[in-house]
C-alpha cells in the first residue's frame, strides 16, 4: 500500500510478528517522509523535488555501499542489508511522489495503473521480501491487494485531492458519465456521479478480491494481518458505496468500532 494508506491500515500492528515491526516501520517513515515532500506545505514544485533527489541519493549511497547521511537511511540500511531488499522498490516510490508534484490529471485508467505500480506495489512487494515470500503469485496477489487500497485512497479523497489541484479519476471515464471538474469543485453529486462512483467501487472491489487469496496463503499472523488490511479496504468500500458515492459530505474512514468487525471478518477468512 502506498504511505497514504496508512492512515486507514495498521502500521507494523500487534497482528505482525514482533521482529518485523521494526522493519515495517522503517519502510513506513520512508514512505511517509517523501510522500510528505511531495504533498505538505506550500513550497513550489521545484523544491520539492530537489527535496526528492535528497532521497535518491542518499538510496545511491547505499547501493555503492557508502555510509548514508541521513539517520533513516543508517536503519534502511540495516534492513536493506538483513532482509535482502530490492532497492529499485525504493527508488519506484519516489518517482511516483516526484509525478504527484507535476502530474495533476490522467487520461485513462492505465494511466493510473501505471502511477499505482510505482505508488503502491512497491510497498506491498517490500513486505514480502520481509516475510521471505516474494514468490510469483504471492506478488501478483500483492499488487492487486495494493493497487486496489491506492484506488480506494483515491476515491475516498476526492475532495482533499482537488485541493491540490489533483484529479485521479481517469479523465475519459469522467467523459463517459458526463462529470466535469466543476462538478467536483462544488462538491456536486448530481447526474452521473454516483454511476461513476459506483464503477470506481466494483472495479477496486473486485482487484481487492483477487489479491485475497494472498492472506490465506500467507501463514499464521502475516496472514491474519494481510486478511485484516483486505477487509479493511472492502469496509470503505462499503462506506462509500452506502453513502452514494458522496465522499464530500460523508467521508468514509475507519472508526474505532470497525476494527472488530475487520478483525472478526479476517478471522472467518
Amino acid at each position: 500500500m502506498s504511505a497514504g494508506h496508512y492512515e486507514n491500515f495498521p502500521v507494523a500492528s500487534v497482528l505482525l510478528p514482533a521482529p518485523l515491526r521494526h522493519p515495517v516501520a522503517v519502510i513506513y517513515r520512508f514512505a511517509r517522509s517523501a510522500d510528505d515532500f511531495a504533498d505538505e506545505g506550500d513550497l513550489p514544485a521545484a523544491e520539492r523535488l530537489a527535496q526528492l533527489d535528497v532521497y535518491r541519493q542518499e538510496l545511491g549511497r547505499l547501493e555503492a555501499g557508502a555510509a548514508p547521511q541521513r539517520p533513516l537511511f543508517a536503519e534502511l540500511g540495516q534492513i536493506v542489508n538483513q532482509y535482502r531488499l530490492p532497492l529499485p522498490l525504493f527508488h519506484a516510490l519516489l518517482d511516483a511522489f516526484a509525478q504527484d508534484v507535476v502530474k495533476k490529471r490522467y487520461a485513462d485508467f492505465a494511466e493510473i495503473l501505471d502511477y499505482c505500480r510505482r505508488s503502491a506495489d512497491p510497498v506491498g512487494r517490500l513486505l514480502l521480501h520481509l516475510f521471505g515470500a516474494a514468490s510469483g503469485d504471492n506478488l501478483k496477489r500483492s499488487d492487486a491487494i495494493c493497487t486496489s487500497l491506492q484506488l480506494i485512497n483515491f476515491w475516498q479523497d476526492v475532495e482533499i485531492d482537488w485541493s491540490k489541484d489533483r484529479i485521479y479519476l481517469p479523465q475519459d471515464e469522467m467523459r463517459r458519465f458526463g462529470v466535469t471538474e466543476r462538478q467536483i469543485a462544488n462538491r456536486d453529486t448530481s447526474g452521473q456521479w454516483q454511476d461513476l462512483m459506483r464503477f470506481q467501487i466494483e472495479r477496486a472491489r473486485a482487484l481487492m478480491k483477487s489479491g485475497a487469496p494472498l492472506g490465506s496463503v500467507l501463514p499464521g499472523r502475516i496472514g491474519l494481518e494481510i486478511r485484516t488490511i483486505v477487509q479493511g479496504g472492502l469496509r470503505i468500500l462499503e462506506k462509500i458505496d452506502k453513502a452514494g458515492g458522496d465522499v464530500y459530505h460523508h467521508r468514509p474512514v475507519l472508526r474505532a468500532y470497525d476494527w472488530p468487525l475487520l478483525l472478526i471478518r479476517a478471522l472467518a477468512g
